[in-house]
């Protein structure tokens, strides 16, 4: 006889890998409240946006003309990019072309800064990401780190070893790619995990797994470990071209791949070390010990076989560019900055044009030489992110006109008498929080195109090196943990449904307050250490 009481058993790969592996946020199904939202902050843009623009374009200042006419398109724009009532790049094509019919400068100084070498190195860098993306780099290597002997046995290892994964992976290829390719592995793991506890009796039959804390400790490693690794180079996120390239712009001081590298890595080593410690203290997962995961990795790693003449390609092309990328700074510490050998390394190996070249390799090493079948052809590197690279010039653009038209030194006047910040650490936190703050409403791009050309003419108000609290803005930029609409990373691990709001508010919270704290503290002795600008 059957006992219709018992609960009914959950089937855990059903709920895990049933459906998609990959949701943003904009395919979930929103509620009433959050459709609302959404319709109500797009309307106010739409509205908002011109009216403030045009209210102090005509507002009775002091100002000079033409730097009250680009203050109020400044404004313009940031309230577009804030409530997205278009597309955020085209916001700011909007304000670049509002710039020239004004009449704040003429249409071939605007757009110059497209021609920048840092609009070429997001070309090349986007493409050897589309590559990675397209013959499974990502895949393989988290297999790889998954292999190694004891790590699938421990829940707590499994985690850090995603993190490891994704931090690596997201140095060079994009947050939002990395955590799409490694979504559909985690959660294969997770599904072994959540069979193994309902096996042992440590859940219910009719468990959810959905809401596990080791489900949730899992996603949300991925999705901030991807923002941390964005931090170590400066093609590993976009706010980090932005702001090395506003810095540059303002300073004429080049900050090179080498220097980035140094500066950022015992901040991300350090921020890691924290995140792990707050995943696991926050979110404990419900067992340590496991058993299957190790098979389920070998089945996985021998279904991806040999690596293919694609990936072998993509590898060379990839370790070709950083290669380039970082051999003026090994001529630098065997002959000295003043060689010859230095010189000539440094001002033929452009970052740019590195970039592009190595890039330009996969459309040369073939895949199948009787079929002329290139690693890469046009149509895939036709789908990188086109709006990050417009969203990119359009900041330069911003930055430089606000140092042409005097409007920087201005605000920065104005700002360092109001807030009172008169000293260098006072101005590097204030330059964080209010980039994490900005980047926790709109996207993390956005934060750095607003944040850091406000953060330098505030130092240069004060007679300060704007080095320390811009690079401080430039990273801060790259935070945003609290909300599926911070970063395009936490839509994708909240769109698996394995992390609730609750979790992810509480968590990056935590995240966000002793991540600032680092940075305040870390940026400046680094920058100090490595000579960065000087």
């Amino acid at each position: 006889m059957t006992n219709t009481d018992s609960p009914r058993r959950t089937d855990v790969r059903a709920a895990l890998l049933g459906g998609k592996t990959f949701r943003s946020l904009s395919e979930q199904t929103l509620s009433p409240r959050e459709e609302k939202f959404e319709r109500a902050r797009q309307t106010l843009g739409f509205f908002l946006a011109p009216a403030v623009a045009i209210a102090f374009a005509l507002l009775p200042t002091p100002m000079d003309p033409t730097q009250q006419l680009l203050a109020a398109v400044l404004l313009g724009v940031i309230i577009l990019w804030i409530c997205e009532p278009v597309p955020i790049p085209v916001g700011g094509l909007i304000g670049v072309a509002a710039v020239v019919i004004l009449g704040v400068a003429p249409a071939g100084e605007v757009l110059a800064p497209f021609g920048s070498t840092t609009i070429f190195t997001f070309i090349g860098a986007f493409i050897l990401a589309q590559a990675m993306l397209k013959h499974g780099i990502a895949q393989r290597l988290a297999f790889a780190v998954l292999s190694v002997p004891g790590v699938a046995k421990s829940t707590y290892r499994v985690i850090i070893a995603f993190g490891v994964i994704t931090c690596l992976l997201s140095a060079f290829v994009s947050n939002t790619a990395t955590v799409a390719m490694l979504m559909p592995t985690a959660l294969g793991i997770l599904a072994v995990i959540a069979q193994v506890m309902q096996d042992r009796g440590v859940v219910k039959a009719d468990f959810d797994p959905l809401r596990l804390r080791v489900g949730a400790a899992l996603m949300l490693m991925l999705a901030y470990g991807a923002s941390v690794g964005g931090l170590l180079t400066p093609v590993g996120s976009p706010p980090n071209l932005i702001g090395r390239g506003l810095i540059e712009e303002a300073t004429g001081e080049r900050i090179s791949f080498a220097q980035w590298t140094a500066t950022a890595a015992p901040l991300c080593l350090a921020m890691f070390l924290v995140l792990a410690l707050i995943m696991f203290l926050l979110n404990k997962p419900e067992i340590r010990r496991i058993e299957g995961v190790e098979e389920f990795i070998r089945e996985q790693k021998a279904a991806h076989g040999r690596m293919t003449r694609a990936e072998v390609n993509t590898l060379i092309a990839f370790g070709f560019t950083v290669a380039l990328w970082l051999l003026p700074a090994v001529a630098s510490l065997a002959a000295g900055t003043g060689s010859e050998l230095y010189i000539f390394l440094d001002d033929r190996l452009d970052e740019g044009i590195v970039a592009v070249l190595g890039a330009s390799l996969l459309f040369i090493l073939p895949t199948n030489w009787k079929e002329r079948r290139a690693t890469l052809t046009w149509s895939d590197a036709a789908r990188i992110d086109w709006g990050t690279i417009i969203l990119f010039g359009t900041g330069i653009i911003f930055g430089s006109l606000l140092a042409a038209t005097g409007l920087a030194e201005t605000i920065g006047t104005a700002a360092s008498e109001s807030l009172g910040v008169t000293n260098i650490v006072a101005i590097t936190a204030f330059s964080a929080i209010l980039a994490i703050l900005i980047s926790e409403t709109t996207s993390n791009t956005a934060s750095a195109a607003v944040v850091v050309p406000i953060v330098i003419p505030l130092c240069m108000a004060m007679d300060i090196d704007p080095f320390v609290p811009a690079l401080a803005a430039t990273f801060a930029a790259s935070f945003g943990f609290m909300l599926p609409v911070s970063t395009p990373q936490n839509a994708i691990v909240y769109g698996s449904g394995t992390v609730p709001i609750t979790r992810m508010i509480r968590t990056g919270l935590v995240f966000d307050i002793l991540g600032a704290i680092l940075i305040i503290s870390i940026v400046p002795v680094m920058v100090a250490a490595t000579g960065i600008g000087g």
